[in-house]
Protein backbone atom coordinates (compact mmCIF):
# COMPACT_ATOMS: atom_id res chain seq x y z
CA UNK A 1 0.00 0.00 0.00
CA UNK A 2 2.63 2.01 0.81
CA UNK A 3 4.91 1.18 -2.08
CA UNK A 4 1.56 1.80 -4.13
CA UNK A 5 1.07 5.32 -2.55
CA UNK A 6 4.78 6.55 -3.45
CA UNK A 7 4.50 5.72 -6.78
CA UNK A 8 1.17 7.76 -6.91
CA UNK A 9 2.98 10.83 -5.34
CA UNK A 10 5.67 10.44 -7.81
CA UNK A 11 3.46 9.91 -10.97
CA UNK A 12 1.57 13.31 -9.86
CA UNK A 13 5.04 14.98 -8.98
CA UNK A 14 6.12 14.35 -12.40
CA UNK A 15 3.06 15.91 -13.61
CA UNK A 16 3.10 18.81 -11.80
CA UNK A 17 7.16 19.49 -13.46
CA UNK A 18 6.36 18.43 -16.69
CA UNK A 19 3.06 21.17 -16.73
CA UNK A 20 5.75 23.77 -14.67
CA UNK A 21 8.02 23.10 -17.43
CA UNK A 22 5.62 23.72 -20.29
CA UNK A 23 5.91 26.57 -22.20
CA UNK A 24 3.05 28.13 -24.23
CA UNK A 25 4.15 30.10 -27.46
CA UNK A 26 1.94 32.04 -29.04
CA UNK A 27 2.95 33.38 -33.21
CA UNK A 28 0.67 36.19 -34.50
CA UNK A 29 1.48 36.54 -38.14
CA UNK A 30 0.64 37.84 -41.08
CA UNK A 31 2.25 37.66 -45.27
CA UNK A 32 2.14 39.95 -48.14
CA UNK A 33 0.64 42.50 -46.63
CA UNK A 34 1.39 44.44 -49.52
CA UNK A 35 0.90 47.66 -47.82
CA UNK A 36 -2.90 47.91 -47.16
CA UNK A 37 -2.41 50.63 -44.20
CA UNK A 38 -5.70 50.89 -44.75
CA UNK A 39 -9.01 48.38 -44.41
CA UNK A 40 -11.02 48.09 -47.92
CA UNK A 41 -12.80 47.75 -49.95
CA UNK A 42 -14.04 50.33 -51.09
CA UNK A 43 -12.06 52.34 -49.13
CA UNK A 44 -14.40 55.15 -48.76
CA UNK A 45 -16.43 52.70 -46.31
CA UNK A 46 -13.51 51.88 -44.39
CA UNK A 47 -14.23 53.62 -40.65
CA UNK A 48 -11.86 52.08 -38.56
CA UNK A 49 -12.68 53.90 -35.02
CA UNK A 50 -16.32 52.87 -35.16
CA UNK A 51 -17.35 49.17 -35.10
CA UNK A 52 -20.14 47.31 -36.66
CA UNK A 53 -20.90 49.87 -39.56
CA UNK A 54 -19.30 48.88 -42.51
CA UNK A 55 -17.82 45.66 -44.44
CA UNK A 56 -14.70 46.51 -45.23
CA UNK A 57 -11.59 43.79 -43.95
CA UNK A 58 -7.91 44.58 -42.96
CA UNK A 59 -6.45 47.94 -41.93
CA UNK A 60 -3.12 48.56 -39.99
CA UNK A 61 -5.11 50.18 -36.98
CA UNK A 62 -7.38 47.38 -36.77
CA UNK A 63 -3.95 44.97 -36.77
CA UNK A 64 -2.40 46.73 -33.83
CA UNK A 65 -5.48 46.15 -31.84
CA UNK A 66 -5.70 42.52 -32.74
CA UNK A 67 -2.14 42.33 -31.43
CA UNK A 68 -1.94 44.30 -28.48
CA UNK A 69 -5.46 42.16 -27.50
CA UNK A 70 -3.81 38.58 -27.79
CA UNK A 71 -0.57 39.87 -26.34
CA UNK A 72 -2.53 41.46 -23.22
CA UNK A 73 -4.51 38.19 -23.35
CA UNK A 74 -1.17 35.64 -23.71
CA UNK A 75 0.37 34.48 -20.57
CA UNK A 76 3.20 32.99 -21.85
CA UNK A 77 5.44 34.04 -25.31
CA UNK A 78 3.67 35.88 -27.88
CA UNK A 79 5.93 36.81 -30.81
CA UNK A 80 4.17 38.66 -33.97
CA UNK A 81 5.84 38.41 -37.61
CA UNK A 82 5.56 38.91 -41.50
CA UNK A 83 6.29 36.55 -43.45
CA UNK A 84 7.29 38.75 -46.94
CA UNK A 85 5.73 41.09 -49.59
CA UNK A 86 4.78 43.86 -46.42
CA UNK A 87 5.55 45.97 -49.61
CA UNK A 88 3.44 47.36 -52.66
CA UNK A 89 0.05 47.39 -53.69
CA UNK A 90 -1.22 50.71 -52.35
CA UNK A 91 -0.44 54.26 -52.83
CA UNK A 92 1.58 54.45 -49.47
CA UNK A 93 5.43 52.98 -50.99
CA UNK A 94 6.04 55.98 -53.49
CA UNK A 95 6.88 57.59 -50.74
CA UNK A 96 8.51 55.08 -48.26
CA UNK A 97 12.34 56.09 -49.64
CA UNK A 98 11.34 59.59 -48.11
CA UNK A 99 9.73 58.88 -45.06
CA UNK A 100 10.68 55.31 -44.32
CA UNK A 101 6.81 54.95 -42.85
CA UNK A 102 5.62 52.08 -42.98
CA UNK A 103 8.11 49.97 -41.23
CA UNK A 104 8.08 52.07 -37.91
CA UNK A 105 4.70 51.81 -38.17
CA UNK A 106 4.68 47.96 -38.24
CA UNK A 107 7.33 48.52 -35.45
CA UNK A 108 5.01 50.31 -33.19
CA UNK A 109 2.01 47.89 -34.08
CA UNK A 110 4.28 45.19 -32.17
CA UNK A 111 6.15 43.12 -35.32
CA UNK A 112 9.02 41.65 -34.15
CA UNK A 113 10.90 40.16 -37.61
CA UNK A 114 9.47 40.51 -41.35
CA UNK A 115 11.58 39.46 -43.97
CA UNK A 116 12.16 40.34 -47.95
CA UNK A 117 9.31 38.65 -50.50
CA UNK A 118 10.10 39.38 -54.31
CA UNK A 119 7.81 42.54 -53.99
CA UNK A 120 10.62 44.13 -51.77
CA UNK A 121 12.71 44.27 -54.88
CA UNK A 122 9.83 45.95 -57.16
CA UNK A 123 12.30 49.38 -57.18
CA UNK A 124 15.51 47.45 -57.43
CA UNK A 125 17.90 46.70 -54.61
CA UNK A 126 18.90 50.92 -54.37
CA UNK A 127 15.33 52.10 -53.72
CA UNK A 128 15.10 49.05 -51.52
CA UNK A 129 18.28 49.90 -49.38
CA UNK A 130 16.73 53.89 -49.54
CA UNK A 131 13.98 52.48 -48.12
CA UNK A 132 15.15 50.58 -45.17
CA UNK A 133 17.98 53.77 -44.33
CA UNK A 134 15.02 55.60 -44.18
CA UNK A 135 12.82 53.59 -42.09
CA UNK A 136 16.21 53.34 -39.33
CA UNK A 137 17.17 56.64 -39.44
CA UNK A 138 13.76 58.10 -38.21
CA UNK A 139 13.10 55.60 -35.74
CA UNK A 140 13.12 51.36 -34.79
CA UNK A 141 11.53 48.99 -37.26
CA UNK A 142 11.66 45.05 -37.37
CA UNK A 143 14.14 42.99 -37.27
CA UNK A 144 14.07 42.15 -41.28
CA UNK A 145 15.66 38.89 -42.64
CA UNK A 146 17.26 38.98 -46.22
CA UNK A 147 16.98 35.08 -47.19
CA UNK A 148 18.71 33.48 -49.73
CA UNK A 149 20.36 36.71 -51.72
CA UNK A 150 23.30 36.47 -53.17
CA UNK A 151 24.84 40.43 -53.82
CA UNK A 152 26.68 40.47 -56.90
CA UNK A 153 30.47 41.70 -56.27
CA UNK A 154 31.17 43.40 -59.46
CA UNK A 155 27.80 45.68 -59.98
CA UNK A 156 27.36 48.38 -57.88
CA UNK A 157 23.76 48.37 -58.22
CA UNK A 158 23.40 46.29 -55.00
CA UNK A 159 25.92 47.63 -53.06
CA UNK A 160 23.42 49.82 -50.51
CA UNK A 161 21.70 46.91 -49.75
CA UNK A 162 24.91 44.93 -49.57
CA UNK A 163 26.16 47.51 -46.69
CA UNK A 164 22.96 47.19 -44.86
CA UNK A 165 23.62 43.55 -44.42
CA UNK A 166 27.09 44.00 -43.56
CA UNK A 167 26.03 46.90 -40.41
CA UNK A 168 23.57 43.50 -39.50
CA UNK A 169 20.66 46.12 -40.16
CA UNK A 170 19.18 43.49 -41.99
CA UNK A 171 20.29 39.83 -41.15
CA UNK A 172 20.26 36.37 -42.60
CA UNK A 173 19.05 35.00 -38.69
CA UNK A 174 17.41 36.30 -35.95
CA UNK A 175 17.39 35.36 -32.48
CA UNK A 176 14.95 36.12 -29.53
CA UNK A 177 15.10 35.39 -26.18
CA UNK A 178 11.93 34.65 -24.44
CA UNK A 179 11.24 33.05 -21.18
CA UNK A 180 14.67 31.10 -20.96
CA UNK A 181 14.13 30.13 -24.58
CA UNK A 182 16.22 30.94 -27.62
CA UNK A 183 13.90 31.00 -30.88
CA UNK A 184 15.82 31.42 -34.06
CA UNK A 185 14.30 32.80 -37.08
CA UNK A 186 15.77 32.81 -40.49
CA UNK A 187 13.93 33.32 -44.23
CA UNK A 188 13.40 32.10 -47.32
CA UNK A 189 12.57 33.74 -50.94
CA UNK A 190 11.40 30.23 -52.89
CA UNK A 191 12.24 29.72 -56.72
CA UNK A 192 8.39 31.46 -58.14
CA UNK A 193 9.00 34.14 -56.41
CA UNK A 194 12.87 34.40 -57.65
CA UNK A 195 11.52 34.27 -60.77
CA UNK A 196 9.24 36.93 -60.11
CA UNK A 197 11.54 39.34 -58.74
CA UNK A 198 13.06 40.69 -62.05
CA UNK A 199 13.82 44.20 -60.75
CA UNK A 200 16.31 42.23 -58.04
CA UNK A 201 19.31 42.33 -60.23
CA UNK A 202 22.13 42.24 -59.62
CA UNK A 203 20.99 40.49 -56.78
CA UNK A 204 20.53 36.70 -57.14
CA UNK A 205 18.59 33.78 -54.98
CA UNK A 206 20.51 30.73 -53.86
CA UNK A 207 18.92 26.91 -53.56
CA UNK A 208 16.58 27.14 -51.12
CA UNK A 209 16.40 23.75 -49.71
CA UNK A 210 20.36 23.95 -49.22
CA UNK A 211 20.32 27.67 -47.94
CA UNK A 212 17.50 26.20 -45.30
CA UNK A 213 19.80 22.92 -44.49
CA UNK A 214 22.47 25.53 -44.01
CA UNK A 215 20.73 28.20 -41.73
CA UNK A 216 19.04 25.31 -39.25
CA UNK A 217 22.47 23.70 -39.02
CA UNK A 218 23.90 27.44 -38.30
CA UNK A 219 21.01 28.04 -35.67
CA UNK A 220 21.02 24.70 -34.00
CA UNK A 221 24.92 25.21 -33.43
CA UNK A 222 23.59 28.47 -31.48
CA UNK A 223 21.52 26.42 -29.22
CA UNK A 224 18.18 27.26 -30.34
CA UNK A 225 15.42 25.48 -28.86
CA UNK A 226 12.52 26.52 -31.64
CA UNK A 227 13.73 27.45 -35.08
CA UNK A 228 11.07 28.91 -37.39
CA UNK A 229 11.17 29.71 -41.03
CA UNK A 230 9.62 32.65 -42.62
CA UNK A 231 9.30 31.24 -46.09
CA UNK A 232 8.26 33.39 -49.12
CA UNK A 233 7.83 30.47 -51.05
CA UNK A 234 4.35 29.79 -50.46
CA UNK A 235 1.77 26.55 -50.85
CA UNK A 236 -0.80 25.06 -53.40
CA UNK A 237 -3.15 22.61 -53.51
CA UNK A 238 -3.28 20.14 -56.49
CA UNK A 239 -6.21 18.80 -58.28
CA UNK A 240 -5.91 15.67 -56.24
CA UNK A 241 -7.15 18.06 -53.28
CA UNK A 242 -3.62 17.31 -51.80
CA UNK A 243 -1.32 20.34 -50.42
CA UNK A 244 1.74 20.65 -51.98
CA UNK A 245 4.17 23.40 -53.31
CA UNK A 246 7.81 25.25 -52.17
CA UNK A 247 6.95 25.25 -48.98
CA UNK A 248 5.53 21.40 -48.38
CA UNK A 249 8.88 20.14 -50.46
CA UNK A 250 10.44 22.60 -48.14
CA UNK A 251 9.15 20.19 -45.10
CA UNK A 252 10.22 16.99 -46.25
CA UNK A 253 13.64 17.45 -47.04
CA UNK A 254 14.96 20.33 -44.66
CA UNK A 255 14.94 18.24 -40.94
CA UNK A 256 14.95 21.00 -37.93
CA UNK A 257 12.46 23.76 -38.46
CA UNK A 258 10.04 23.54 -36.49
CA UNK A 259 7.27 25.72 -37.83
CA UNK A 260 7.32 27.11 -41.80
CA UNK A 261 5.51 30.80 -41.46
CA UNK A 262 4.41 30.66 -45.33
CA UNK A 263 3.87 33.43 -48.27
CA UNK A 264 3.84 34.66 -51.50
CA UNK A 265 0.52 32.03 -52.86
CA UNK A 266 -1.39 34.15 -50.93
CA UNK A 267 -3.10 30.83 -49.50
CA UNK A 268 -5.29 31.58 -46.43
CA UNK A 269 -4.91 28.37 -44.67
CA UNK A 270 -7.94 27.68 -41.95
CA UNK A 271 -5.86 25.00 -39.97
CA UNK A 272 -2.26 24.42 -40.75
CA UNK A 273 -0.41 22.06 -43.29
CA UNK A 274 1.34 19.24 -41.58
CA UNK A 275 4.49 17.37 -43.33
CA UNK A 276 6.47 15.27 -41.33
CA UNK A 277 5.54 16.94 -38.00
CA UNK A 278 6.11 20.40 -38.75
CA UNK A 279 2.76 23.06 -39.22
CA UNK A 280 3.33 25.18 -42.32
CA UNK A 281 0.75 28.21 -41.77
CA UNK A 282 -0.39 31.56 -44.28
CA UNK A 283 -3.24 33.79 -43.68
CA UNK A 284 -4.01 34.89 -47.12
CA UNK A 285 -2.71 38.53 -47.89
CA UNK A 286 -3.63 42.14 -47.66
CA UNK A 287 -4.24 41.34 -43.83
CA UNK A 288 -7.27 40.55 -44.06
CA UNK A 289 -6.50 38.01 -41.23
CA UNK A 290 -3.75 37.68 -38.76
CA UNK A 291 -3.60 33.96 -37.90
CA UNK A 292 -2.32 32.83 -34.55
CA UNK A 293 -0.43 29.77 -33.77
CA UNK A 294 -0.51 27.77 -30.40
CA UNK A 295 2.54 26.07 -29.70
CA UNK A 296 3.47 23.68 -26.55
CA UNK A 297 6.85 23.45 -25.89
CA UNK A 298 7.84 20.63 -23.90
CA UNK A 299 11.41 18.65 -23.01
CA UNK A 300 12.65 19.95 -26.34
CA UNK A 301 9.15 18.92 -28.02
CA UNK A 302 6.99 21.57 -30.12
CA UNK A 303 3.72 20.41 -30.43
CA UNK A 304 0.47 22.16 -31.84
CA UNK A 305 -1.73 22.98 -29.16
CA UNK A 306 -4.27 25.60 -31.74
CA UNK A 307 -4.70 27.27 -34.65
CA UNK A 308 -7.05 29.99 -35.58
CA UNK A 309 -7.32 33.20 -37.99
CA UNK A 310 -8.74 36.11 -37.12
CA UNK A 311 -10.58 38.07 -39.20
CA UNK A 312 -10.18 41.75 -39.44
CA UNK A 313 -13.42 42.94 -39.57
CA UNK A 314 -15.27 45.65 -38.40
CA UNK A 315 -16.27 44.07 -35.26
CA UNK A 316 -12.71 45.15 -34.29
CA UNK A 317 -11.80 49.25 -33.01
CA UNK A 318 -8.73 50.10 -34.51
CA UNK A 319 -6.04 52.00 -32.35
CA UNK A 320 -6.47 55.90 -33.08
CA UNK A 321 -2.65 56.26 -32.79
CA UNK A 322 -1.96 54.12 -35.37
CA UNK A 323 -5.36 55.35 -37.67
CA UNK A 324 -3.87 58.96 -37.22
CA UNK A 325 -0.48 58.96 -38.48
CA UNK A 326 -2.18 56.94 -41.62
CA UNK A 327 -4.37 59.85 -42.51
CA UNK A 328 -1.03 61.96 -41.94
CA UNK A 329 0.59 60.26 -44.48
CA UNK A 330 -2.01 60.26 -46.78
CA UNK A 331 -1.15 64.15 -46.80
CA UNK A 332 2.30 63.12 -48.31
CA UNK A 333 0.65 61.05 -50.92
CA UNK A 334 -1.14 63.88 -52.15
CA UNK A 335 1.31 66.79 -52.07
CA UNK A 336 4.28 63.79 -54.16
CA UNK A 337 2.45 61.94 -55.90
CA UNK A 338 -1.16 62.64 -56.78
CA UNK A 339 -0.95 66.71 -56.88
CA UNK A 340 0.94 66.28 -60.23
CA UNK A 341 -1.65 64.68 -61.84
CA UNK A 342 -4.65 66.39 -60.74
CA UNK A 343 -5.75 63.46 -58.03
CA UNK A 344 -6.32 62.95 -54.28
CA UNK A 345 -6.15 60.07 -52.05
CA UNK A 346 -9.76 60.27 -51.06
CA UNK A 347 -11.02 61.86 -54.66
CA UNK A 348 -14.49 60.63 -55.88
CA UNK A 349 -13.83 58.45 -59.60
CA UNK A 350 -16.97 56.32 -60.26
CA UNK A 351 -19.02 53.93 -58.64
CA UNK A 352 -20.52 50.09 -59.47
CA UNK A 353 -23.53 47.90 -57.93
CA UNK A 354 -21.67 44.76 -58.92
CA UNK A 355 -18.23 43.40 -58.38
CA UNK A 356 -15.41 43.12 -60.43
CA UNK A 357 -12.99 40.12 -59.42
CA UNK A 358 -9.71 39.37 -60.65
CA UNK A 359 -7.74 36.34 -60.84
CA UNK A 360 -7.88 35.66 -56.79
CA UNK A 361 -11.81 35.87 -56.90
CA UNK A 362 -11.67 32.69 -59.20
CA UNK A 363 -10.37 29.43 -59.29
CA UNK A 364 -9.72 30.19 -63.01
CA UNK A 365 -8.49 33.39 -64.41
CA UNK A 366 -10.92 33.38 -68.16
CA UNK A 367 -13.50 33.92 -65.27
CA UNK A 368 -12.30 37.59 -64.20
CA UNK A 369 -14.63 40.20 -65.23
CA UNK A 370 -12.24 42.69 -64.40
CA UNK A 371 -9.61 41.99 -66.41
CA UNK A 372 -11.31 42.35 -69.74
CA UNK A 373 -12.24 46.20 -68.54
CA UNK A 374 -8.56 46.70 -67.43
CA UNK A 375 -7.70 45.86 -71.29
CA UNK A 376 -9.97 47.70 -72.78
CA UNK A 377 -9.56 50.79 -70.54
CA UNK A 378 -5.62 50.53 -72.11
CA UNK A 379 -6.82 50.60 -75.27
CA UNK A 380 -9.29 53.36 -74.74
CA UNK A 381 -6.33 55.56 -73.24
CA UNK A 382 -3.86 55.06 -75.54
CA UNK A 383 -6.10 55.67 -78.65
CA UNK A 384 -7.33 58.83 -77.28
CA UNK A 385 -3.71 60.46 -75.95
CA UNK A 386 -1.19 58.62 -78.41
CA UNK A 387 -1.52 59.94 -82.43
CA UNK A 388 -0.11 56.77 -83.27
CA UNK A 389 -2.85 54.54 -81.10
CA UNK A 390 -2.60 50.84 -81.02
CA UNK A 391 -4.60 48.32 -83.08
CA UNK A 392 -4.05 45.64 -79.75
CA UNK A 393 -4.14 46.57 -75.88
CA UNK A 394 -3.21 43.50 -73.53
CA UNK A 395 -2.86 43.05 -69.50
CA UNK A 396 -1.78 39.80 -67.65
CA UNK A 397 -3.77 38.52 -64.78
CA UNK A 398 -0.91 38.88 -62.44
CA UNK A 399 -0.88 42.34 -62.35
CA UNK A 400 -4.05 42.99 -61.56
CA UNK A 401 -3.55 42.99 -57.75
CA UNK A 402 -7.13 43.29 -56.61
CA UNK A 403 -10.88 43.90 -56.97
CA UNK A 404 -13.42 46.50 -57.12
CA UNK A 405 -15.81 46.17 -54.82
CA UNK A 406 -19.54 47.60 -54.63
CA UNK A 407 -20.06 51.46 -53.95
CA UNK A 408 -17.97 54.49 -54.73
CA UNK A 409 -14.39 53.92 -56.05
CA UNK A 410 -11.95 56.50 -55.04
CA UNK A 411 -8.76 57.70 -56.09
CA UNK A 412 -7.22 54.52 -54.11
CA UNK A 413 -9.54 52.37 -55.20
CA UNK A 414 -8.24 52.33 -58.51
CA UNK A 415 -4.93 52.53 -57.97
CA UNK A 416 -4.89 49.18 -55.45
CA UNK A 417 -5.79 47.19 -58.88
CA UNK A 418 -2.99 48.15 -61.00
CA UNK A 419 -0.21 48.93 -58.47
CA UNK A 420 2.62 47.56 -59.66
CA UNK A 421 6.54 48.54 -60.68
CA UNK A 422 7.65 52.14 -61.51
CA UNK A 423 9.01 53.96 -64.50
CA UNK A 424 11.19 57.39 -65.00
CA UNK A 425 9.01 59.66 -63.68
CA UNK A 426 7.98 60.22 -60.45
CA UNK A 427 4.64 58.62 -60.80
CA UNK A 428 3.90 54.89 -59.85
CA UNK A 429 2.82 51.92 -61.84
CA UNK A 430 4.88 50.33 -65.06
CA UNK A 431 4.56 52.90 -68.00
CA UNK A 432 2.83 51.73 -71.00
CA UNK A 433 5.08 50.40 -74.11
CA UNK A 434 3.89 50.17 -77.68
CA UNK A 435 5.81 47.02 -79.59
CA UNK A 436 5.14 45.28 -83.41
CA UNK A 437 4.98 42.16 -84.64
CA UNK A 438 4.05 40.88 -87.89
CA UNK A 439 0.36 38.70 -88.38
CA UNK A 440 2.61 35.66 -87.86
CA UNK A 441 4.14 36.70 -85.43
CA UNK A 442 1.34 37.91 -83.43
CA UNK A 443 -0.68 34.25 -83.62
CA UNK A 444 2.22 32.27 -82.35
CA UNK A 445 2.28 34.78 -79.49
CA UNK A 446 -1.28 34.34 -78.89
CA UNK A 447 -0.64 30.41 -79.59
CA UNK A 448 1.87 30.67 -76.48
CA UNK A 449 -0.54 32.71 -73.88
CA UNK A 450 -3.32 30.02 -74.70
CA UNK A 451 -0.51 27.70 -73.28
CA UNK A 452 1.47 29.22 -70.58
CA UNK A 453 -1.35 30.15 -67.97
CA UNK A 454 -2.02 26.35 -67.66
CA UNK A 455 0.79 25.89 -65.74
CA UNK A 456 0.55 29.61 -64.03
CA UNK A 457 -2.51 31.30 -63.91
CA UNK A 458 -0.77 34.61 -63.72
CA UNK A 459 0.00 33.94 -67.45
CA UNK A 460 -3.37 34.40 -68.20
CA UNK A 461 -3.97 37.17 -70.79
CA UNK A 462 -6.85 39.62 -71.56
CA UNK A 463 -7.42 41.60 -74.81
CA UNK A 464 -8.81 44.30 -76.42
CA UNK A 465 -9.01 45.43 -79.94
CA UNK A 466 -8.96 41.85 -81.64
CA UNK A 467 -10.79 39.08 -81.64
CA UNK A 468 -9.24 35.36 -81.50
CA UNK A 469 -11.14 32.12 -83.46
CA UNK A 470 -9.82 28.92 -81.91
CA UNK A 471 -10.05 25.38 -81.28
CA UNK A 472 -8.48 23.75 -78.17
CA UNK A 473 -8.59 20.54 -78.83
CA UNK A 474 -6.26 20.97 -81.79
CA UNK A 475 -2.26 20.47 -80.73
CA UNK A 476 0.14 22.93 -80.12
CA UNK A 477 0.88 25.75 -82.32
CA UNK A 478 -2.18 25.07 -84.12
CA UNK A 479 -4.85 26.23 -81.73
CA UNK A 480 -5.64 29.60 -83.26
CA UNK A 481 -7.53 29.60 -86.63
CA UNK A 482 -8.07 33.37 -86.88
CA UNK A 483 -7.36 36.79 -85.79
CA UNK A 484 -9.48 39.57 -86.58
CA UNK A 485 -8.53 43.41 -85.32
CA UNK A 486 -11.25 45.37 -84.12
CA UNK A 487 -11.31 49.14 -84.96
CA UNK A 488 -14.63 51.23 -83.56
CA UNK A 489 -16.82 52.36 -86.99
CA UNK A 490 -15.02 49.86 -88.94
CA UNK A 491 -15.20 46.38 -90.41
CA UNK A 492 -13.69 43.63 -88.84
CA UNK A 493 -9.88 43.65 -90.18
CA UNK A 494 -8.38 40.03 -90.54
CA UNK A 495 -4.72 38.83 -90.24
CA UNK A 496 -2.72 37.27 -92.60
CA UNK A 497 -0.42 34.68 -90.93
CA UNK A 498 1.39 33.81 -93.71
CA UNK A 499 5.12 34.59 -93.88
CA UNK A 500 5.63 36.84 -96.86
CA UNK A 501 2.72 39.16 -95.03
CA UNK A 502 5.01 41.63 -93.80
CA UNK A 503 1.64 43.82 -92.53
CA UNK A 504 3.03 45.47 -88.70
CA UNK A 505 0.39 45.17 -86.07
CA UNK A 506 1.27 47.26 -82.48
CA UNK A 507 0.60 45.58 -79.35
CA UNK A 508 0.72 47.83 -75.87
CA UNK A 509 0.90 46.45 -72.66
CA UNK A 510 3.25 47.37 -69.74
CA UNK A 511 6.69 47.43 -70.68
CA UNK A 512 7.22 44.10 -67.71
CA UNK A 513 5.05 42.42 -69.72
CA UNK A 514 6.61 43.39 -73.33
CA UNK A 515 9.60 41.73 -72.15
CA UNK A 516 7.26 38.59 -71.75
CA UNK A 517 7.46 38.86 -75.77
CA UNK A 518 11.36 38.22 -75.91
CA UNK A 519 11.23 34.96 -74.37
CA UNK A 520 8.98 33.20 -76.62
CA UNK A 521 11.73 30.93 -77.88
CA UNK A 522 12.84 30.00 -74.94
CA UNK A 523 9.03 29.46 -74.10
CA UNK A 524 8.44 27.43 -77.40
CA UNK A 525 11.21 25.15 -76.96
CA UNK A 526 12.94 27.24 -79.81
CA UNK A 527 9.99 26.08 -82.12
CA UNK A 528 8.63 29.54 -82.77
CA UNK A 529 10.84 33.07 -82.45
CA UNK A 530 9.22 36.62 -82.22
CA UNK A 531 11.02 39.85 -83.26
CA UNK A 532 9.82 42.78 -81.11
CA UNK A 533 10.06 45.74 -83.36
CA UNK A 534 9.20 49.01 -83.70
CA UNK A 535 6.74 51.19 -86.26
CA UNK A 536 9.77 50.97 -89.49
CA UNK A 537 10.40 47.58 -88.34
CA UNK A 538 13.52 48.13 -86.77
CA UNK A 539 14.36 45.37 -83.92
CA UNK A 540 13.90 46.49 -80.36
CA UNK A 541 16.49 45.75 -77.68
CA UNK A 542 15.40 48.66 -75.28
CA UNK A 543 12.39 48.68 -73.74
CA UNK A 544 12.10 52.05 -72.63
CA UNK A 545 12.55 52.54 -76.27
CA UNK A 546 9.06 51.56 -76.63
CA UNK A 547 7.22 53.67 -73.90
CA UNK A 548 4.48 55.39 -74.90
CA UNK A 549 4.34 58.75 -75.04
CA UNK A 550 1.19 60.36 -73.68
CA UNK A 551 1.06 63.94 -74.06
CA UNK A 552 3.62 65.09 -77.52
CA UNK A 553 2.84 68.73 -76.33
CA UNK A 554 5.02 68.58 -73.21
CA UNK A 555 8.80 68.28 -73.33
CA UNK A 556 10.59 64.86 -72.82
CA UNK A 557 8.56 61.48 -72.33
CA UNK A 558 4.93 61.75 -70.67
CA UNK A 559 4.55 58.12 -69.26
CA UNK A 560 1.35 56.03 -69.52
CA UNK A 561 0.31 53.89 -66.62
CA UNK A 562 -2.34 51.57 -66.28
CA UNK A 563 -4.21 52.77 -62.82
CA UNK A 564 -4.75 56.18 -64.59
CA UNK A 565 -5.58 54.44 -67.99
CA UNK A 566 -8.01 52.40 -65.87
CA UNK A 567 -9.17 55.85 -63.54
CA UNK A 568 -9.91 57.76 -66.84
CA UNK A 569 -11.87 55.06 -68.60
CA UNK A 570 -14.21 54.80 -65.91
CA UNK A 571 -14.38 58.62 -65.67
CA UNK A 572 -15.50 58.35 -69.01
CA UNK A 573 -18.56 55.88 -68.61
CA UNK A 574 -22.28 57.56 -68.29
CA UNK A 575 -23.73 58.50 -65.12
CA UNK A 576 -26.89 56.01 -64.96
CA UNK A 577 -28.73 57.91 -62.02
CA UNK A 578 -27.49 61.21 -62.13
CA UNK A 579 -26.18 61.35 -58.62
CA UNK A 580 -23.29 63.07 -60.15
CA UNK A 581 -20.27 60.12 -60.30
CA UNK A 582 -19.95 57.83 -63.60
CA UNK A 583 -21.36 54.04 -63.15
CA UNK A 584 -19.18 50.95 -64.52
CA UNK A 585 -20.49 49.94 -67.54
CA UNK A 586 -23.12 46.37 -66.84
CA UNK A 587 -21.49 45.48 -70.10
CA UNK A 588 -18.54 44.39 -67.48
CA UNK A 589 -20.91 42.71 -64.93
CA UNK A 590 -19.80 39.00 -66.01
CA UNK A 591 -16.79 38.21 -68.42
CA UNK A 592 -16.16 39.42 -71.77
CA UNK A 593 -14.21 37.08 -73.84
CA UNK A 594 -12.21 37.70 -77.02
CA UNK A 595 -11.90 34.46 -77.59
CA UNK A 596 -14.30 32.12 -80.38
CA UNK A 597 -14.66 28.99 -79.95
CA UNK A 598 -14.54 27.34 -83.49
CA UNK A 599 -14.57 23.68 -84.82
CA UNK A 600 -12.07 23.86 -87.49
Amino acid sequence: MKRCFLVVLFLLGFQYMNARDTKKIVILHTNDLHSHLVGFAPESDYSPLITNNDSTRGGFARIASVIASEKASNTGITLVVDAGDFLMGTLFPPVEAETGFQLRLMKQMGYDVTCFGNHEFDYGPAKLAEIISSSVNRGAIPEILTGNIIFDEKDNRDDALEKLAKENIIRRKFIINRDGLKIGFFSLIGKDAAEDAPNASPVEFSSRIRYARMMVKELQHDSCNLIICLSHSGVTKGKDGQWGGEDVDLAHKVKGIDVVISGHTHTRLDKPVIVDGIPIVQTGAFGKYVGKLTLDYSQGKVTVENYQLIPVEDNIKGDETVNNSIDDQKTKINEEVLRPVGLKYDMQIAETTFSLKGIEDYEGAEKSNLGPLVADAIQYYVNKHNSTGTDISMVAAGVIRDGIAPGVQETSDIFRVMSLGSGDDNIPGYPLARLYVTGRELKNILEILQVAYRSKPDNYCYYSGLKIYYNPGRGLLRKISGIEILKPDREPEKVDFSKKDKKLYSITANSYMLQFIGIIKKMSFGLINVVPKNADGMKVTDMKAAVIDIDSNKEGIQEGKEWLALLEYLRSMNDTNDDGLPDIDRKYAKPVSNLVQVKY
